[in-house]
């Protein structure tokens, strides 16, 4: 530990805190505050020159006495304890205990701000991760190693769904370990009593880490949270060897209070006053997931982003769209029509959905089931427009039927029960039930085999 402490705060606002007069202090140096009376604020230096430097106080700096401070820099960076007693525990941004257990106690601890895994080292995303949802397991597959977002609004379900993933996630005719890193960044008291409750009444919380930044706490803890979390992850990942599926809520307070910060500090703003290194920042995070040669071990992340407005194409939810491979994206008309989980198809997308199905991953016929329904449904979707313009009595005998089965679709496989687990066979046997409605000679997408196989109608 550094004997270098100062006295010399000469400023304070916006969670950030300046000292002059602190040469050979180093960017990304861990700082302890502290003042006469006792009471200790934890920092990281995030700009460093020779005569001041600026540290980012992760419990704010409202009501700090600059002539009353002891800054004290620890010439190491922010590190946590680590070891697999982690799991069944929930802390808080910096790696403490927020469920009034002891702290971890391990001889490994690691930076928080991680290592960016090099590229040659880094192997394909493949095999399937069934989540028990058929929106998600049918048609936007989640494979091992991927990023896939999930685009929300203002009062959708994302945290009733981003739950009910973490419950049901499993991979198939896998042994070995399978965990879950659960992140939320400015939630209600409410929304993390529920997270608290759906796991440990679910059972999986033995299984689960969570780290959570309530929406009371200070917003500049928040920049760290998702690094610790991730650091947790890795550390299940490649020490441990276990699968890891990092769940992330919401990285738009993430990016909110990188705005914060920002503005404080003085950089240059862009688009809706982000800064303009918004993206290589959310990218820092995202990309430290994936899987990487000679290792067992995965980390697998699905963050939650709210969009302003339903706006997809805020800096955001755009931004992350470039980093990540693909996205669910949540409907607004559905959920009014009381279908949960309202995923709206057409613009939800999975990347790498093709190199995790198929004979090897889920079924054979999988990958032709998905792009017929995709088909079936965007037909139905246009007939349904034209049903809303010339009425539905004006619709031909087969585009009635069109129309029938993009209600069904919605009410059925899109609508499932928030416990309702489903199998990926189970989502594949209701996709054909659903497509008997139409005659084989409009299944073209499938092959002959699957219709022998699968086909359920009468021609």
């Amino acid at each position: 530990m550094s004997i270098k402490e100062y006295r010399t705060a000469c400023e304070a606002r916006g969670g950030l805190l300046r000292v002059a007069d602190t040469p050979n202090v180093a960017f990304s140096d861990r700082v302890r505050i502290s003042d006469s009376r006792g009471a200790t604020r934890d920092g990281q230096v995030i700009r460093a020159a020779a005569d001041e430097v600026l540290i980012l106080v992760f419990e704010g700096t409202d009501d700090l006495d600059l002539d009353d401070l002891w800054i004290r820099f620890m010439d190491e960076p922010v590190e946590i304890a680590l070891s697999p007693e982690i799991l069944g525990r929930e802390f808080n941004g910096l790696g403490e205990p927020r469920d009034g257990r002891p702290p971890v106690l391990s001889n490994v601890r690691r930076p928080v701000g991680g290592a960016a895994i090099n590229p040659a080292a880094r192997t394909y995303p493949r095999e399937f991760i069934q989540t028990g949802i058929s929106t998600i397991d049918g048609l936007n597959s989640l494979v091992r190693g991927q990023k896939l977002p999930i685009f929300s609004g203002s009062g959708l379900p994302h945290n009733r769904l981003a739950a009910q993933i973490v419950r049901q996630a499993k991979l198939i005719d896998e042994e070995s370990g399978f965990s879950v890193v659960f992140a939320a960044m400015g939630v209600s008291y409410a929304d993390a009593r529920f997270f608290r409750d759906e796991f440990a009444s679910s059972g999986v919380l033995r299984n689960v880490v969570m780290f959570v930044n309530l929406a009371d706490d200070p917003p500049v803890e928040r920049l760290t949270l998702p690094r610790t979390a991730l650091t947790a992850a890795e550390y299940l990942a490649y020490d441990l060897d276990r699968h890891v599926l990092v769940v992330m809520t919401d990285m738009t307070y993430y990016a909110e209070a990188l705005r914060e910060v920002a503005t404080a500090k003085g950089d240059v703003p862009a688009r809706k006053g982000y800064p303009g290194y918004l993206y290589s920042d959310l990218a820092e995070i995202y990309e430290r997931c994936g899987r990487i040669q000679q290792r067992h071990g995965s980390i697998t992340m699905m963050p939650v982003v709210s969009m302003p407005s339903d706006d997809i194409t805020h800096p955001i939810p755009d931004l992350t769209g470039y980093i990540t491979e693909g996205q669910i994206v949540l409907s607004r008309e559905l959920h009014n029509q009381g279908i949960y989980p309202p995923v709206h198809i057409s613009p939800s997308l999975s990347r790498l959905m093709k190199d995790g199905i198929g004979k090897d991953f889920t079924r054979a016929d999988h990958p032709r089931v998905a792009a017929q329904l995709y088909a079936l449904y965007a037909r139905a979707l246009e007939t349904r427009n034209l049903a809303s313009i010339i009425g539905a009595d004006e619709l031909s005998e087969r585009d009635r039927r069109y129309l029938a089965f993009a209600d069904a679709f919605d009410q059925r496989f899109v609508g499932q029960g928030e416990v309702e687990d489903r199998s990926i066979d189970a989502t594949l046997n209701l996709a054909w039930e659903l497509m008997a409605s139409f005659p084989r000679d409009i299944l073209t997408r499938v092959s002959e085999t699957d219709l022998a196989k699968y086909y359920l109608g009468n021609d």
